[in-house]
């Protein structure tokens, strides 16, 4: 096992790069990218980096220099031969040749393209434009590299003991939440904590960690490479990326109320089994639901991301009775800003009403509040968002409003064709 903080004590960006590789990202990015790459390759988008948490200056703790060091380095990355193979002939969600010919072909000759980096105050501005397909793999890697450089800089400032007290506190605390998942019965749980970790070797240790404390009950991680060179299941589906920028795309209001559903649509061609998973928040999971088709009911089950978590899965569960269905059969992935009180809560509530499962992320792989002066580790709510399509503005709601972003205008306009009403705001911790 690495000793990390010796690691971070002998610092060379060269040897441990923060982003080591193409697939150092989320699985669902690659199973999005490929039905983009079917559906939408010409589209024109552009992402953009959003710190949700203006107390935290970027710009004043990271270099810019050091900043494009790390940006450029993953501008020169193309899959490995021993990483084209894994993604062509590995069986994921119980399928072979999950990735077709013609979508791996592109992948093993893509260089990320051309980000554009100002400074402004003291944030930074990062934007990536370009070709969907291309351009949306840029998300996982940027905001990985934010954040661990905002941690860099603070790690940088402690002696040898202190980083080997604070690895070690950090260690303690993290075994400590998992001694406590073990007494959950019937627990399935995986790590979705890439895009905001501490450090890739810090995600690598906590996935060895939830191998070790939890054996069967821990399903998997979202990063492709931990998962590869771990021997795991890569989990993952899809986002809200899907449904923000078909809706941009759409040309009407008629046609924007239907844009959530034919992504959808798409998914359905394309994938069966858990990869059938309905992530409704992006413009309200109640008016989404109220509108479905029937077909939707027959999916495996819903992943709740924001908003009131239980009252998400109430909402779910009443809905697949109202359409006929078995909620005991359905799964309920739970993924907004867990740590283990409320996954315990979430599962004592719901285990033999639902098949529960839980996708544990930042509060897993960055945890170190109260372990440095002044919380200067604390995680914080950076994102990198698609925020225009072919020129449209893109717009997400969400059930929690602290979490909408686009144009005033266009959110409104969302708010009235998806009749999204008032809504409860619930503080954005991660």
């Amino acid at each position: 096992m690495v000793d990390i903080a010796t690691r971070v004590w002998n610092h060379r960006w060269k040897i441990d790069p923060i982003v080591r590789s193409l697939i150092d990202t989320d699985f669902y990015k690659l199973l999005m990218c490929q039905s983009v790459f079917r559906n939408k390759r010409d589209t024109q988008v552009t992402f953009s980096l959003i710190n949700r948490s203006k107390s935290v200056p970027l710009a004043k703790m990271i270099d810019e220099g050091e900043l494009r060091e790390q940006l450029d380095h993953v501008r020169s990355l193309s899959l490995s031969r021993g990483e084209s193979t894994w993604l062509r002939g590995n069986m994921f969600y119980g399928k072979r040749q999950m990735f077709r010919p013609d979508f791996m072909e592109w992948f093993e000759n893509l260089r990320l393209p051309p980000y554009t980096l100002e400074r402004r105050g003291d944030q930074y501005e990062l934007t990536f434009e370009g070709s969907w397909p291309e351009v949306m793999l840029w998300e996982i890697p940027a905001l990985a590299i934010l954040m661990e450089l905002r941690g860099r800089a603070v790690l940088n400032s402690m002696g040898r003991f202190e980083l080997e007290i604070l690895y070690a506190r950090a260690m303690t605390k993290i075994w400590e939440k998992i001694t406590r998942l073990r007494d959950l019965d019937g627990l399935k749980i995986a790590d979705f904590g890439t895009r905001r970790r501490h450090s890739f070797l810090w995600q690598d240790w906590c996935v060895q960690a939830m191998i070790e404390g939890l054996g069967n009950r821990f399903t998997g991680t979202s990063n492709c490479l931990i998962a590869m060179r771990r021997d795991l299941e890569a989990v993952g589906t899809n986002a809200h990326e899907l449904p923000m920028v078909y809706s941009a795309l759409a040309p009407d209001d008629a046609a924007l109320k239907r844009a959530p559903y034919d992504v959808l649509a798409d998914w359905h061609e394309e994938h069966s089994g858990n990869l059938r998973m309905i992530l409704p928040d992006t413009y309200g999971t109640k008016g989404f639901l109220e509108g479905a088709p029937d077909w939707l009911a027959g999916w495996t089950g819903i992943r709740i991301d924001s908003g009131d978590p239980a009252e998400g899965a109430e909402t779910a569960i009443n809905w697949w009775i109202s359409r006929g269905e078995d909620p005991k059969e359905k799964l309920v992935i739970f993924s907004d800003g867990l740590d283990v009180e409320k996954i315990e809560q979430l599962h004592a509530q719901f285990s033999g009403r639902v098949k529960v499962s839980f996708g544990w992320g930042t509060l897993l792989t960055n945890d170190f509040r109260g372990l440095a002066a002044g919380d200067a580790l604390s995680p914080f709510s950076l994102v990198c968002k698609a925020v225009s399509a072919n020129g449209h503005p893109t717009v997400k709601l969400s059930d929690n409003p602290e979490k909408a972003m686009g144009p005033a205008e266009e959110i409104a306009r969302y708010k009235r064709v998806f009749g999204v009403g008032e809504q409860e705001r619930r503080a954005v911790i991660v």
